[in-house]
């Protein structure tokens, strides 16, 4: 067995911040959209006077929580992404306050597939995510053909595993 465990290298796609910019978004539009309607239900129907003041917070925390995740949260996310597939693990570092560094020995992995939904197509993007026996792990926005071959990669790797 290796025992100099060699550090993740490999990026993901620089287009990762736009597509996680655009998802952050959409989900804080729609949060506000909420928060917008129950004031207007607020207003309308007169309730107990905190209750807007809380609604109000609420917005403020919201929009402040939208900015960094819209503007600041992706620039970092993606350029701290790390991976690396080699034949006994599979390794993914990421993170800008938390880091984390997640380290699945080929052995354990039992399934692997690619996915993604409207804004990775968009962008020509994937994800790959790696099934163990005790939990699931991605890597967000790869390139399509990239994706693939590393699917491909894995799968292959865990049926060696898999047959010894």
């Amino acid at each position: 067995m290796n025992q100099n465990i060699q550090k993740p290298d490999q990026k993901i796609s620089e287009k990762a911040a736009s597509v996680w910019r655009i998802s952050s978004a959409i989900t804080h539009a729609i949060t506000l959209l909420i928060l917008g309607i129950v004031i207007f239900l607020h207003h309308y129907y007169e309730w107990v006077e905190w209750i807007g003041y809380v609604l109000y917070v609420f917005i403020a925390i919201d929009f402040l929580y939208a900015l960094y995740k819209i503007i600041i949260y992706p620039i970092y996310m993606q350029r701290t992404w790390r991976y690396r597939v080699d034949d006994e693990y599979i390794q993914m570092k990421y993170g800008v306050i938390d880091q984390e560094h997640v380290l699945v020995p080929m052995v354990k992995v039992l399934h692997v597939s690619t996915n993604q939904g409207p804004i990775l197509r968009r962008y020509g993007l994937s994800t790959i995510t790696i099934g163990t026996t005790a939990s699931s792990h991605e890597i967000p926005a790869l390139p399509n053909e990239e994706a693939e071959d590393l699917r491909e990669k894995i799968a292959v790797l865990a049926k060696v595993y898999e047959n010894e």
